[in-house]
């Protein structure tokens, strides 16, 4: 019987005259791996917060089981600014310890690209302070799956990760033996690693058995049954279920919620996009030319990105684009850009790029664009445009619109100071929607958006007609709202990917494993060669220093152990440490001849 860890009691929290967790009760016992899904702004963080004992409940009771071990990744990290990589993740195991911890090689490799930490000036050695919010964020992470518990709270853990880096942080999760609890917003992360499901509403919280696709199976039939007014939800979700029974790409080959009753749910309704009638409107738009590219030469300062490019961005096409971070995803959308906006009187460092002549792009970019802050959210949408026509003669207006991205009519007179990070993120694209573009570039579009209007912005991207690029990390996403995936995989090439982001994991993993296999044998290349006697010798001597540091550790145990009985005799103690300082400078001696044997060996 799996054992009880966390008990959630009649919980409650208000903030101000609002209810945000009414009389709550849960529990999370071994082996549960729970997602955590829900609207920006209704509880989420501050359910884990308080499951956490970060944050105390206004009424009720949080209790841990005894000797509850408990890791948790907060929003906000708590590493020391002045610390290295090292001191923060590695602490004071020495080199060869945790170089021989197949966890912590994993670890390091999964979340940096390598024991050396690409990418950070100083390897392990870099200092904290002046790193992106970002790189901070998985230092964290690291410090945290380094360790083992009993218990992980993990709040939004793929923000700042790429496409590989979730991938590798859904098979460590599944593969330790943690209970989980974890609030994110990327649901093919969802799919991959929980096998129960909290959705937090209006104070309270619904439990479901299985991942995502299990939770928008049973969420929509619930609605079904319990008839509510909510249509336009119901419908939503209904939609997505039809996606995810039809056969999506990167689904379970074998889906667990019943066949039969989904099935009849989703018989009435049709595909997520009719895109042969969506090609014919945006034919009609745009003509037949949007982007071509041809021999085309991408740069970032003096850094050859992409070389030799000829491509065809056509009327209606739909482009996920995926790659390693730097490899250029987001140059390219600006060389684009620059073209369109020019029109094509900039060019890139070589090689030609033609724009249509009736191309009017709408630029996503991954940065927040200022707002007058003293305007309120309707007015900002109505600067652009007062109505939008989303074509096939359905139109919108702006007060309908900003309800459709979650601002109802008391949020549409917030002022735009007053919005949270998501919420100006939903305000963006908005805007951008406003102007009626033909064309849209969408860099990271999900930061910061809850599921719910996640799920409001595939819809209206269903009917929208036009060509559309994506570049993001969430792979649901990507596949959702597009057709085809290409991949800038690092060596200045873009591919077309016919088994789309599935297929770019395995290639990178290829390129990897041919990396390592490359890298012994060039470093055996360079080095002198040691004979098969050398290479004895080593590993002999090796083996003596592994002895040597181990009996030093245990003599430092003792004397460590001795200063805390002694520690009102300072006579004492003060020669105690005299003896800890010399062995500490032994086993310094003796880890970099192990340092310098190992390569030997």
């Amino acid at each position: 019987m799996a054992v009880n860890l966390v008990n959630v009691e009649n919980v409650s929290k208000v903030y101000g005259t609002r209810a945000l967790l009414d009389g709550i009760s849960l529990g999370v016992s071994e082996g549960d791996r729970i997602g955590v899904v829900g609207r920006n702004g209704d509880g989420k963080t501050t359910l884990i917060r308080m499951l956490a004992k970060l944050e105390d409940a206004d009424t009720g009771r949080v209790t841990h089981s005894g000797g509850l071990r408990m890791g948790v990744l907060t929003q906000h990290d708590s590493l020391d600014p002045a610390a290295t990589v090292r001191h923060e993740v590695i602490r004071d195991l020495a080199d060869h310890e945790w170089a021989g911890n197949a966890k912590i090689r994993d670890v390091l490799t999964g979340l940096f690209g390598g024991l050396d930490l690409p990418g950070f000036p100083q390897g392990l050695d870099t200092v904290i302070g002046p790193l992106s919010g970002g790189e901070r964020r998985r230092i964290a992470l690291a410090k945290l799956l380094i360790d083992e518990q009993d218990l992980i709270v993990l709040d939004e853990p793929t923000n700042h990760l790429d496409v590989e880096g979730i991938s590798w942080l859904a098979r460590h999760l599944r593969e330790r033996r943690s209970a989980l609890v974890c609030v994110t917003h990327d649901r093919w992360f969802l799919d991959q690693v929980c096998t129960r499901m909290w959705d937090v509403q209006r104070g309270d919280v619904h439990e479901y058995e299985g991942g995502y696709s299990d939770y928008v199976f049973a969420r929509a039939e619930r609605e079904r049954i319990a008839a509510t007014e909510e249509t336009k939800r119901q419908n939503l979700v209904r939609k997505e279920l039809a996606w995810l029974r039809r056969g999506a790409p990167a689904r379970t080959s074998k889906p667990r919620f019943r066949v039969e009753a989904a099935n009849e749910l989703i018989a009435d309704v049709p595909p997520p996009r009719d895109s042969s009638e969506l090609m014919k409107f945006a034919s009609s738009r745009l003509g037949r030319t949007v982007f071509d590219l041809e021999d085309v030469t991408v740069q970032a300062g003096p850094k050859v990105l992409l070389k030799h490019i000829t491509w065809h961005l056509g009327p209606g096409d739909r482009i996920g684009l995926v790659g390693v971070n730097g490899a250029g995803k987001t140059s390219l959308l600006r060389a684009l850009a620059d073209a369109a906006r020019s029109e094509g009187e900039t060019q890139p460092a070589a090689g030609r790029i033609a724009v249509g002549k009736t191309v009017k792009l709408a630029y996503l970019s991954q940065e927040v664009g200022e707002l007058d802050p003293n305007l309120r959210v309707l007015e900002a949408v109505q600067q652009v445009r007062e109505r939008v026509d989303l074509g096939k003669g359905r139109e919108m207006t702006a007060g309908q619109l900003c309800e459709t991205f979650g601002f109802n009519k008391d949020k549409q007179w917030t002022p735009v100071g007053d919005l949270s990070g998501g919420e100006r993120r939903r305000l963006q694209i908005l805007r951008l929607l406003m102007d009626e573009p033909n064309v849209l570039f969408l860099d990271e579009p999900t930061n910061d958006l809850d599921i719910e209007t996640l799920t409001q912005l595939e819809d209206l991207l269903d009917g929208w007609p036009g060509s559309m690029i994506v570049i993001s990390h969430d792979r649901f996403f990507v596949e959702r709202t597009t057709d085809r995936v290409f991949a800038l995989l690092g060596d200045a090439a873009l591919r077309m990917l016919p088994r789309g982001i599935d297929e770019y994991i395995e290639r990178r993993q290829r390129m990897e494993e041919a990396a390592a296999a490359s890298a012994p044998a060039a470093v055996q290349k360079a080095a002198p060669e040691k004979s098969a006697a050398d290479q004895r010798a080593a590993k002999k001597e090796l083996q003596k220093i592994e002895r040597q540091l181990d009996k030093t550790s245990e003599k430092e145990a003792k004397l460590h152990a001795q200063i805390a009985d002694h520690a009102t005799d300072f006579e004492k103690v003060a020669g105690l440490d005299a003896q800890l300082r010399e062995l500490a400078a032994e086993r310094e001696e003796l880890e970099m001849r192990w340092l310098e044997l190992a390569e030997d060996a």
